[in-house]
């Protein structure tokens, strides 16, 4: 990856070493208090999600995220998968990551990882190993697991059984926390309590999902839910809005739009998150094919302007 990835202001001067050395002590000092984000706006590490600015490489990507001010980002396996074909070195690339001031908190994600027999999750368990070991590579605290192949009757006993093995695989031979997303317009694992339910059900102690404000409400599942969990078992939160008169029936993901655009209960749903302990990242995560013919850095600027004013909003 070339040189130019650097953050705005990244090596600039002696100053910012001196910047650095004094949060590290008023950090020391303060270590008691919740760490705060985004010049202390947000309780939480606030991340991009690289499905909002495609098509951009992945190099353009993590050099608009960086630039623009986010605390992380969020990759897609797919991404990750042409890097390494094409002689790339992960681990490396995860070094250059951290050096821009980001971190990795998800990879979207292990495709196909729960499938409905004991056949094809033979067959398919070999890829979800690699992805396991790509994102860990990449230095990502989790990787998501994607309920699919589809189906109506999702049994979830069998799921959870399948999810218990994918954690034990992640912990074990990679060092990564395996996360369970659900999708709303699935047939099968397409509610947050679904999603909960496969977690608790696991019987480990590190089960956790991905949420989505989309999908929760693409799936019917509500946003009060939210007051019911416990903090540490949401991993990550995707956030986004919808139009107001968006119909729920077939609607896909190109209907996100920022949050604080639409009709979501947003700022309700945050004030829930810091009451539960929620202290993972919110991911903004969007794919609006308006935004992706524009430049990824204006996307990336206007996404982090619009969660922070959602965070403003919230009062949190």
């Amino acid at each position: 990856m070339s040189d130019h990835l650097s953050r705005r202001g990244f090596l600039q001067s002696t100053a910012t070493a001196g910047a650095a050395l004094g949060a590290v002590t008023a950090a020391t000092t303060a270590a008691a208090k919740p760490h705060k984000f985004q010049e202390g706006l947000s309780p939480w590490p606030l991340s991009m999600n690289t499905s909002t600015i495609r098509p951009a490489s992945l190099e353009e990507k993590i050099r608009v995220t960086a630039e623009a001010g986010w605390d992380a980002i969020e990759l897609w396996i797919n991404d990750l998968e042409k890097y390494e074909a094409e002689g790339g070195n992960l681990k490396d690339l995860g070094k250059q990551i951290t050096d821009l001031g980001l971190f990795v908190p998800n990879v979207i994600g292990l495709w196909n990882s729960i499938p409905a027999t004991q056949e094809e999750w033979d067959a398919t368990i070999g890829d979800t190993r690699k992805r396991m070991r790509m994102s860990a590579d990449v230095g990502s605290q989790h990787v998501a697991s994607i309920p699919t192949p589809d189906r109506e009757d999702f049994d979830v006993k069998w799921g959870a059984d399948r999810y218990r093995e994918l954690l034990r695989i992640g912990r074990e031979d990679f060092g990564i926390v395996v996360a369970i997303e659900f999708i709303g317009f699935l047939k099968g694992l397409n509610k947050f309590g679904m999603a909960c339910s496969l977690a608790v059900d696991s019987d480990d102690p590190t089960a956790c999902i991905i949420a989505d404000t989309f999908h929760m409400w693409r799936g019917g599942s509500g946003f009060n839910g939210i007051g019911l969990m416990n903090g540490k078992t949401i991993a990550n939160f995707h956030w986004n809005d919808i139009g107001e008169g968006t119909p729920t029936e077939g609607t896909g993901d190109g209907s996100r739009i920022y949050p604080g655009d639409g009709i979501l209960p947003l700022e309700q749903a945050l004030r829930d998150l810091k009451a539960i302990g929620f202290d993972k990242t919110l991911s903004l995560e969007l794919f609006n094919e308006e935004h992706w013919k524009t430049d990824p850095m204006v996307v990336s600027e206007t996404g982090l302007r619009k969660m922070k004013e959602c965070i403003a909003r919230a009062n949190v």
